[in-house]
């Protein structure tokens, strides 16, 4: 009976909610249900010649989102397909590697773009930009040159894209000054950062020093991106070839702080390694410590070997024995290949010095397994060479110049040189050996002969010969 009380209660309600006065809808909105007090009068009055369920029905069609159509690729605007181009190729300098498929996709997809697109799109200066950058972004040069040929509005200044054109088919030197003045003119604009990387790769062989000048150009308007990441690598570089020391160790901290999982950190990592080798009395141990503590151990621990290896073979036994200890305790284990590896290049560093016998017998005690090729060779090359060093003389070789003096008399400078003349009647063979400091008579060079021909004595000049040539060899291999 309450149930059917009910029923006839809450039409009665909500007829009497549609019918009040607008100036008491305020008050029974606390009271009212939501629905009806939300509904607007149109829908109010269609409401009360409806059945009780249409309110409901159209305040749930008015409070769902509208669904907004995807846009047609085919009519996206250039530049927000740049923009996706853009955080594509940063990601990948970030680290995201997996990106790099789709950034080969996202400049295919806006080479078809540009060269379909109505030429009115680029009334709007940011597609202009788009397509320049694109162009700068390892983009089709053809593409622009395509656009550039139907540009009959001048939508294109025609400074830039005789600039770009010349640079990207290898003539950039025609355009250097104005490069550069172009770059100094657009620094502020979208186009600005590019135009600064480009201006230091074509002034890099004439002035270094204004190529860094347009690198930090470039990577203060860009940061974050593939823009600074190859401004400071390319930095780097020219440090390294002039000596810049302070500036070098400079930008490798900012590099490896910011783009330490970029794909081309290993290019970053040799010439860190050229520059710490090459300029070992001017850089401080302390500083390499300091800059790849932003490292991990890993990656750390890497660098350091390279160090180790490169210092070890261009004779900086310091710097060697330091980058070595460091890989060492990064290693953990000295049993494992990276413990393995430490000890090699601290061995190898030790071979110029006096425990070079200890050395040798080190690096000889290393697995074949736990060496590349390319140590192996090493290895071998150092081994050869301590085996010079070590190996004991002939007692034959030490007694060829003394073979057939008269026992208690000794070869001086003073003894006269027709001391030969005088003993002409003796037996063949009996003359004595060659007199330091003097020309040598006929008698003195029948015993040159006689040494030379002597199979002990040839025997080890022609086997230095060939282990010093064998030495040369591999080192000459390795250095290839």
């Amino acid at each position: 009976m309450a149930r059917r009380q009910h029923r006839h209660i809450l039409p009665l309600v909500l007829s009497l909610a549609l019918l009040a006065p607008a100036a008491s809808r305020a008050e029974e909105a606390a009271h009212a249900p939501a629905p009806a007090a939300e509904a607007p009068d149109a829908e109010a009055h269609a409401g009360a010649h409806a059945p009780a369920p249409a309110p409901a029905t159209t305040h749930t069609e008015a409070a769902a989102p509208v669904a907004v159509p995807p846009e047609d690729p085919a009519d996206t605007a250039p530049y927000k397909m740049l923009r996706s181009l853009q955080f594509i190729q940063d990601s990948v300098v970030l680290g995201d590697h997996s990106a790099t498929e789709m950034q080969r996709f996202m400049l295919g997809t806006i080479d078809t773009r540009l060269r379909v697109v109505d030429p009115a799109v680029f009334d709007d200066d940011r597609n202009v930009d788009a397509a320049l950058i694109y162009a700068m972004s390892g983009g089709n040069p053809q593409t622009l040159e395509f656009l550039v040929a139907r540009d009959v509005n001048g939508y294109f200044d025609n400074r830039v894209t005789d600039i770009l054109r010349k640079y990207l088919s290898g003539k950039g030197l025609l355009v250097a000054k104005t490069l550069v003045e172009t770059a100094e003119e657009y620094k502020d604009k979208k186009i600005g950062p590019y135009l600064a990387l480009v201006g230091g790769n074509v002034t890099i062989a004439k002035s270094p020093e204004d190529a860094l000048k347009l690198y930090d150009l470039a990577r203060l308007n860009a940061p974050g991106t593939i823009i600074e990441e190859a401004a400071l690598r390319r930095s780097v570089a020219i440090c390294v070839d002039k000596g810049m020391i302070d500036k070098g160790l400079d930008y490798s901290q900012r590099y490896i702080r910011r783009f330490l999982h970029s794909p081309y950190a290993s290019q970053f990592a040799d010439l860190f390694v050229k520059l710490v080798v090459e300029h070992d009395h001017d850089v401080k141990p302390d500083d390499v410590i300091a800059i790849l503590s932003f490292m991990d151990e890993p990656r750390q621990r890497e660098i350091y070997l390279r160090i180790a290896r490169a210092a070890a073979i261009s004779g900086k036994g310091d710097l060697a024995r330091m980058a070595a200890a460091r890989a060492q305790s990064l290693s953990g284990d000295a049993k494992n290949a990276f413990g393995a590896l430490a000890d090699f290049y601290g061995g190898m560093a030790a071979i110029p010095t006096d425990k070079i016998d200890t050395a040798a017998r080190d690096i000889s005690t290393i697995s074949d397994k736990e060496l590349s090729p390319r140590d192996q060779v090493l290895r071998a090359a150092a081994r050869s060479v301590a085996e010079q060093v070590l190996r004991q003389p002939d007692p034959a070789s030490l007694t060829q110049g003394s073979a057939h003096t008269p026992e208690g008399q000794e070869i001086s400078s003073e003894q006269p040189a027709a001391g030969g003349a005088a003993e002409e009647g003796a037996a063949p063979g009996a003359a004595p050996g060659p007199v330091v400091g003097e020309t040598a008579s006929a008698p003195q060079s029948n015993g040159a002969g006689q040494q030379n021909s002597d199979p002990a004595f040839s025997s080890f000049v022609t086997s230095s010969r060939s282990q010093l040539d064998e030495i040369d060899g591999l080192l000459n291999k390795e250095s290839n």
